[in-house]
C-alpha cells in the first residue's frame, strides 16, 4: 500500500510533468540564492541585526526543512481535496486502510518529496560554502520528532478540508507564516515579545535551532535534549488531536453525505 501512494500516486505522477519538476526545483534553490546575495551584499550589517555568526549557515538549515511542515501540511489538505474533487475520497478511506491509513500513506509522499528537497537545498549550501558538523543521532531524533507533529497537525488541516472544502485556515497559518514565525531566516529573538510566544508554540521553531547545533556543530542528543523533550511533548498531543479530529470530521460528513462534496 506504501508503494502505490508513495511511488504510484506520487513518484511517477510528480514525475510526468517534467516543467512542473523544474519549476518546482528551481522553487527549491532560487530563494537559497536570495538570501545568500542579501546576507553577502549586506555583510556584517545583517549578521550583526540578527545575532548569527554565519548568516548562510543560518538560513540554509531553516530553509532545507522548513518544507517538513507547511509543505507537508499544505500536500494533505491538496491530496484530500483532489479526492473530492475526482469523487475518489470514498474508495480511499473505505478501504482497507482506512481513514488513518489514507492520512499515513499520503504524507508519506509529502515526506520523501520534502527530503528530497532538503538534500538539493543543503547540496546548494555546501557549494556557497557552508560546512556541515553532522552528529547523525541527535539529527535524526529531531527529524523523527519533527515528522510526527507535523503528521499530527497535517491530520488537523485534513479535517478542516474534510467538513469546510475551501479556505482552511491550519494549511493557511502554516504555509503562510512559518517561514516568518519560526526562525527561518532570522532567530526569533528579533520578533516582538508577543509573536515570540507564539514562536515558540511551533514544533518547527524547535527543530530548527535544534538541527542547527546537530548538523553544525556536531551537538549530542543530551547537549539538545531540551529541544527533544520540548518536540516529544508536541507529539504527544497533536497526533492524537490529529487523528481524532479527522475520524470526527469523517463521520460528521458521511452522516451528512457530503464526503464526496466539493
Amino acid at each position: 500500500m506504501a508503494m502505490v501512494f508513495i511511488y504510484l500516486r506520487g513518484f511517477k505522477v510528480w514525475i510526468s510533468y517534467k516543467t512542473q519538476v523544474v519549476l518546482t526545483v528551481l522553487s527549491w534553490t532560487l530563494p537559497v540564492f536570495t538570501y545568500y546575495f542579501v546576507g553577502t551584499s549586506l555583510g556584517q550589517h545583517v549578521v550583526s541585526a540578527v545575532g548569527v555568526h554565519d548568516y548562510t549557515q543560518f538560513f540554509v538549515i531553516g530553509l532545507a526543512f522548513q518544507g517538513y511542515m507547511s509543505s507537508v501540511i499544505t500536500t494533505i489538505s491538496q491530496r484530500l481535496r483532489n479526492e473530492q474533487l475526482y469523487g475518489t475520497i470514498e474508495y480511499y478511506v473505505i478501504s482497507k486502510a482506512g481513514v488513518t491509513g489514507f492520512l499515513t500513506y499520503s504524507a508519506l509522499w509529502g515526506f520523501l518529496l520534502n527530503t528530497i528537497n532538503a538534500v538539493v537545498i543543503l547540496s546548494v549550501g555546501y557549494a556557497l560554502g557552508v560546512r556541515y558538523d553532522v552528529n547523525f543521532v541527535s539529527t535524526g531524533l529531531v527529524l523523527i520528532t519533527l515528522i510526527v507533529s507535523t503528521f499530527g497537525l497535517a491530520s488537523l488541516s485534513g479535517a478542516f478540508t474534510m467538513i469546510i472544502k475551501q479556505g482552511n485556515p491550519v494549511s493557511f497559518f502554516f504555509s503562510t507564516f512559518t517561514t516568518l514565525m519560526s526562525g527561518t531566516v532570522f532567530p526569533v529573538t528579533v520578533l516582538p515579545l508577543a509573536l515570540r510566544y507564539v514562536s515558540y508554540a511551533l514544533p518547527l521553531t524547535w527543530a530548527l535551532n535544534g538541527l542547527r547545533d546537530s548538523m553544525l556543530m556536531d551537538a549530542s542528543i543530551s547537549s539538545i535534549w531540551n529541544i527533544v523533550a520540548a518536540l516529544l511533548i508536541f507529539d504527544v498531543i497533536l497526533v492524537p488531536l490529529g487523528i481524532f479530529s479527522f475520524r470526527v470530521a469523517f463521520r460528521h460528513a458521511r452522516e451528512k453525505g457530503t464526503l464526496a462534496e466539493y
